[in-house]
């Protein structure tokens, strides 16, 4: 019987790698936390848990190590290399402690003992292990390191003198990208609730449908470097040849969008509250605050006739990490396609009730601007409904996170939301003085109006010189606009549009939108150029490019008219911007020519929601059709993009 047992081990372990090396994505997550001789981290068990249940979630077939040894790590290494050999895709993710020597990376497993310089090599793991093991492989290979933070051997590598923080560049061969939770050479930041910085941001962009790989690290990067206040920066280096989106579906709404769409379509005052909660600024914030305050009933969906509803809310749900969505999900369809998943899910997520005093101050004091893909922003008239409670779960977190002058600067503007502008001065300089760059803008727009303080217009260009320079996107934005009038400072164009090219290649979808005015109306540039950063802009979330593409697109003479896709571009302002396009489009005020409605009328009948004469004229018909894509009829593949 022990013959036979280890026979059907042997065939089972035969099937798993062939099953392995058969798939086109695989992964290798470690997270290592219950060290032995140095110090525990709380997160990278947790990060290593969520991300391979992500990456599942996506196709990938992981091999996840928590807490392993030497041992443990070398073996999970060769399963990792075996199920490379045929994948197209290969990625490696490591959370926990790691340290440079000589300019190589070593990570710590969790019985690594080093008592002198030369264990490093002897007890820990190599980065040149993982290398080698992808050699052959001719897989794109995607390599993430969440293992940035200080040397946890202290004086005992730095002795050796060659020991330096954070962990050093990794050149690469071709098809490889290293992406790292900071700069080389520097430290990160132990995440304050369940995930690191790092791996939230990861997690929350991963199925971002149709983001290449490039624009996912971008918004990984603003999102930490906002969470952060500046104090942490990711930074990849890449080598690879081609494209590659985790989430290969087509481009579709903003989350928030999306958001909007699931309510409406739910019909389900709950679900509307919390949109109208979690988006305070958002675009449809009107109408979903109209639309509860009717007492419209909640709508009895009959399981099985909505697959379309169920598939869309799960979409959200996997996007958006919301607790309350993935128990809505469930409640809905305990028996849905995804009903595994979401609970596997859920079991992950803290309810909000268990938020620790970060993730609260955050939820309650984040300032719009600052808005990532967990925490939309709180306009200061609710902050200071909400001041109280702001003050007292900020000043926690600034306790609990002594080394984050972030939170420094979230309790600054939740103390001026009180009316103690003169404590939240004193806050706001504490903040800017280590660093933060929400406080810097914060207190150079105080001295530039002369709100709680004499007006300082030096003081204030200072403050914003430091923040561009350290990579606020608003500092960027407000500076160049400040060369541009040549009023505080002295007129130099050629500095400010440099500022706002920054600003554009580091995610400022207000700058990229303001390089394509530039360029329509010939100050930098030529007006065709304007195109290509309206539609950026308005992918990235500034919605008035879509409007501007679509006059460009409708009209012609400066590029080649296109009036189906110019439709494209209506449709996508109609579902996202302010209800301005639907407004514009309804009554025709934007003088659209008529082969440009057709083609939108075209695009909301293949939509199934538009049922008149296709005739280039608006009508009821029309404006009825525009507000059912608005209210969750939306349909990426009508776009055809």
């Amino acid at each position: 019987m022990a013959a036979l047992r280890f026979l059907l081990l042997a065939a089972l372990a035969i099937l798993w790698t062939g099953a392995a090396r058969a798939a086109d994505r695989v992964a290798l997550v470690i997270g290592n936390s219950d060290y032995q001789a140095v110090t525990t981290l709380e997160n990278p068990r947790n990060d290593a848990l969520d991300l391979s249940v992500a990456l599942e979630g996506l196709g990938f077939e992981v091999i996840l190590g928590r807490d392993l040894t030497r041992e443990g790590m070398q073996q999970s290494t060769r399963d990792f290399a075996d199920a490379a050999k045929d994948a197209q895709v290969a990625l490696f993710f490591y959370a926990g402690h790691g340290f440079q020597v000589g300019g190589q990376n070593y990570l710590v497993p969790t019985d690594a003992r080093i008592a002198r310089p030369e264990d490093a090599t002897l007890q820990t793991f190599a980065m040149t292990e993982i290398l080698a093991a992808l050699k052959d492989s001719p897989a794109l290979k995607l390599v993430f390191l969440d293992a940035c933070r200080d040397n946890p051997f202290g004086a005992t590598l730095q002795r050796d003198g060659e020991a330096g923080e954070g962990l050093a560049r990794i050149g690469t061969e071709a098809d490889f990208l290293f992406a790292y939770a900071t700069q080389p050479g520097n430290v990160a930041f132990d995440g304050t609730g369940r995930n690191s910085f790092f791996s939230a941001a990861l997690l929350h962009h991963l199925y971002t449908p149709g983001q290449p790989i490039s624009d996912m690290m971008i918004a990984v990067r603003r999102d930490v470097m906002t969470a952060t206040g500046g104090q942490q920066i990711p930074w990849e280096n890449s080598s690879l040849t081609r494209q590659f989106a985790f989430d290969t579906g087509p481009p579709d709404m903003s989350q928030e969008t999306l958001f909007y769409q699931v309510a409406t379509g739910a019909q389900d005052d709950a679900l509307m509250r919390l949109y109208v909660d979690l988006y305070p600024e958002g675009a449809h914030v009107g109408e979903a605050q109209s639309w509860l305050q009717t007492g419209t009933s909640t709508r009895s969906i009959e399981r099985g006739d909505d697959a379309e509803q169920a598939r869309r809310l799960w979409t959200l749900a996997q996007r958006s990490r919301v607790r309350p969505l993935l128990q809505f999900y469930l409640d809905r369809y305990p028996e849905g396609a995804d009903a595994a998943q979401a609970r596997q899910l859920l079991d992950l997520l803290p309810d909000l009730q268990d938020s620790t005093p970060a993730a609260l101050c955050e939820r309650l004091a984040t300032h719009p601007r600052d808005a990532v893909a967990g925490t939309s922003g709180v306009p200061f008239e609710r902050l200071q409904q909400n001041a109280v409670a702001a003050i007292q779960a900020c000043s926690a977190a600034v306790t609990q996170s002594p080394n984050l002058p972030h939170y420094v600067a979230l309790l600054a503007r939740a103390t001026a939301a009180s009316g103690d502008l003169g404590r939240a001065v004193a806050l706001y300089e504490t903040a800017a003085d280590r660093g933060d760059l929400r406080a810097m803008v914060s207190l150079a727009q105080l001295k530039e109006s002369g709100n709680g303080m004499a007006v300082d217009i030096p003081g204030a260009m200072a403050l914003y010189e430091k923040a561009a320079e350290a990579g606020s996107l608003d500092a960027m934005n407000n500076l160049a606009v400040t060369l541009f009038e040549g009023k505080d400072l002295p007129k130099d164009q050629p500095r400010a549009l440099a500022l706002l090219q920054r600003a554009s290649d580091e995610g400022s979808a207000q700058a990229t939108y303001n390089l394509g005015y530039m360029r329509l109306n010939e100050v930098i540039g030529t007006p065709p150029e304007a195109l290509d950063f309206f539609l950026r802009a308005a992918k990235g979330g500034d919605t008035r490019g879509y409007r501007a593409a679509a006059i460009m697109l409708d009209k012609g003479g400066m590029i080649d008219r296109n009036p189906a896709e110019a439709a494209n571009a209506l449709l996508r302002a109609t579902a996202e911007d302010d209800g301005t396009v639907l407004a514009d489009l309804s009554a025709n005020t934007g003088g659209w020519s008529s082969d440009t409605i057709t083609q939108v009328q075209l695009k909301l009948a293949a939509a199934g929601l538009y049922t008149s004469d296709v005739d280039g004229r608006t009508g009821p018909g029309f404006t009825a059709a525009l507000t059912g894509w608005r209210n969750g009829g939306f349909d990426a593949e009508v776009l055809g993009e």
